[in-house]
């Protein structure tokens, strides 16, 4: 059996580093074969799963520092019959590649929005002036260090590998335990987990923008005694000040107690989405 992974690229982005673990957790685990393709941005790549150009899509969803990927969050609720099949937590250690002597030739320095909030401290302090260039991904402007005087990106030491590019500062980021929880997106049941499910996620919207509206959803998980390890609210983009509830639940859907939970939580709100349940996956930097 042969799967294939979509990814947020060019090659050497964390992405890729998070589906190459999977490819190989595959393999020894499952026997299972897979190929990893490139996609310019999140929304594509989950996009490739629903036009079935591949089986699964490894994308990031939350980071440690800087939160929710809004991208991934949006996406999934735009996007039909697609389901988290797993989680997998990727430690982060950022480094800055440069061609440059000294951090005081570094003028302008490239990277996702993310990998430049995560590291936005250590560039206030080491390189002041710099202009700083957001980016698809930590590796879009590699091709540019060797090009142009003075650039930087912020990216990983296995990007500096892969692009043979010289590290000029390593463990850049604010804060030393930063990692980013990615999801294994499918649109079908066909792979099964080896392990058995701990977690639910899902989104939903309630049917007015009233008083007590999200608290009566929410009091729906209390009263079962059921934890939330994550809420977070997103706009619906039809109205300002409608919001869409992204959760992640300690309990597995097919649970009684979360059976319960899913029959009450219909009556309250407009519309409920179960992205699936998962086990989580810790895996160990390159």
């Amino acid at each position: 059996m042969s799967l294939t992974i979509a990814h947020l690229g060019p090659a050497g982005t964390y992405s890729e580093q998070a589906a190459s673990f999977y490819l190989h957790w595959l393999k020894t685990s499952q026997g299972v074969d897979s190929t990893l393709y490139a996609y310019p941005t999140i929304a594509k790549s989950l996009k490739a799963v629903t036009r079935e150009k591949t089986e699964i899509a490894i994308v990031p969803v939350e980071n440690s520092i800087e939160g929710s990927v809004s991208m991934t969050m949006d996406s999934l609720w735009q996007l039909d019959n697609l389901r988290i099949r797993q989680a997998l937590i990727l430690p982060i250690n950022h480094v800055l590649i440069s061609c440059a002597n000294s951090l005081d030739e570094v003028k302008t320095v490239f990277s996702h929005p993310q990998a430049l909030a995560q590291c936005q401290q250590w560039l206030a302090k080491f390189v002041p002036n710099a202009n700083l260039i957001p980016s698809s991904s930590t590796t879009e402007a590699l091709d540019k260090i060797p090009q142009i005087s003075g650039t930087a990106a912020i990216s990983s030491q296995r990007a500096a590998q892969l692009y043979n590019l010289p590290i000029l500062a390593s463990d850049i980021n604010d804060y030393s335990e930063n990692c980013t929880r990615f999801w294994v997106i499918t649109q079908t049941n066909q792979l099964e987990n080896s392990f058995a499910p701990t977690h639910t996620s899902l989104a939903f919207s309630t049917s007015a923008n009233t008083p007590g509206a999200l608290v009566k959803a929410l009091e729906v998980f209390a009263d079962l005694g059921i934890n939330l390890s994550r809420i977070e609210s997103r706009p619906t983009k039809r109205l300002l000040g409608e919001y869409l509830f992204f959760l992640d639940i300690e309990a597995p859907v097919n649970s009684p107690v979360m059976k319960s939970a899913l029959a009450k939580l219909n009556s309250c709100t407009e519309i409920l989405k179960i992205f699936g349940s998962y086990s989580v996956l810790r895996m160990k930097n390159e």
